[in-house]
């Protein structure tokens, strides 16, 4: 089956690519070239947000699915619906858990669960890009699957409430220095490698049945914030992580910035039912729990530091937040 990815090379994609290419698929990546496409891949190289450089770019080519990592705003959507109806059997959108209502209205969370998330413009540009293909899919029959992944990590991630994609966090548990977990720690959270997600993934690839319709792909393991950064400590080989505790509120006035990431996600329980995907995909299971891949995620990134990507600026807020509220409580308990 010829597929084809925009995107095919990022934290998810790229797992995502590699297992595909090896279970016999033809995969062409469409990408602004700036990162090599997996092993096998065909490159094509174009700004997904210039219509007519992808046309340009995808002349000749006439895939049977489209899977699209890159659809944050409805007008890349919209542009992908004139590029691709009447000539793909599938396209799948890759969205995400954050279109939930937050907090959530129950638990675990199944796929038609309340929506609207209040706290974060990515979250809901997500949710319109979903309402929009749906409305396609019954206008006018356009072969639109929805796949929504939560806290996703590839060995080039050690999950964090504050940058997965930066080595800088881990580095500040390395080094015994203090960090910041939101209110108590214990809120239930989920982790999912990008080996298990590619596997759910793969699995729903040119099924008609999964046309239509919505998936979670996430772990069924589930740890409070507190485990996670204990797990992330001991991969490192470091001391048991100095946590200071601070409220989810206080967090986001100090550091605007964290309030989508946070109040719009990380703060609340995030915990779903996956016997959707297991139903259309039979025998599909996590199996990497998070102590064992966060483990690959640490050996990978020591032997390849250009890939750390860390950032004095997070250095900079995490001490902020910490010194902030650390101050507050000696004013507090100086009154």
């Amino acid at each position: 089956m010829r597929i084809l990815f925009i995107g095919g090379t990022g934290n998810i994609s790229a797992e995502c690519a590699a297992l595909l290419h090896q279970r016999g698929h033809e995969i062409l990546i469409l990408s602004r070239g700036r990162s090599a496409v997996p092993d096998g891949c065909r490159a094509l190289v174009a700004d997904r947000n210039d219509p007519a450089a992808m046309r340009s770019a995808l002349t000749g080519v006439q895939p049977e699915a489209v899977l699209n990592f890159l659809g944050y705003d409805l007008p890349e959507v919209k542009a992908d619906y004139e590029l691709f109806r009447g000539v793909v059997r599938q396209y799948i959108f890759i969205s995400s858990t954050v279109i939930y209502a937050k907090p959530p209205r129950q638990l675990p969370l199944t796929e038609d669960a309340p929506t609207g998330n209040p706290w974060w413009d990515y979250a809901q540009k997500k949710l319109a890009c979903e309402q929009w293909l749906q409305e396609r899919r019954a206008e006018t029959g356009f072969p639109v699957t929805i796949v929504r992944p939560s806290h996703t990590y590839s060995k080039r991630w050690i999950p964090n409430p504050v940058s997965s994609g930066s080595y800088t966090f881990a580095a500040r548990l390395e080094q015994g220095k203090p960090v910041f977990v939101h209110d108590a720690g214990e809120s239930p959270w989920t982790l999912t490698a990008a080996s298990d997600f590619a596997a759910g993934l793969a699995g729903l690839v040119g099924k008609p049945e999964a046309v239509g319709e919505a998936f979670h792909i996430t772990s069924d393991e589930v740890l409070t914030w507190n485990q996670i950064y204990a797990e992330i400590a001991a991969a490192l080989g470091a001391p048991s992580p100095q946590i200071v505790n601070v409220p989810t509120d206080f967090i986001c006035q100090v550091a605007p910035q964290l309030t989508g990431t946070l109040k719009g996600d990380k703060a609340h329980p995030g915990v779903f039912d996956n016997s959707k995907i297991k139903r259309f995909v039979p025998g599909f299971q996590c199996r990497v729990p998070f102590r064992v891949g966060v483990r690959e995620s640490v050996r990978w990134l020591r032997e390849h530091p250009d890939q750390q990507n860390r950032k004095p600026e997070l250095d900079g807020l995490i001490e902020g937040v910490v010194g902030a509220w650390l101050k507050s409580e000696i004013r507090r308990a100086g009154g």
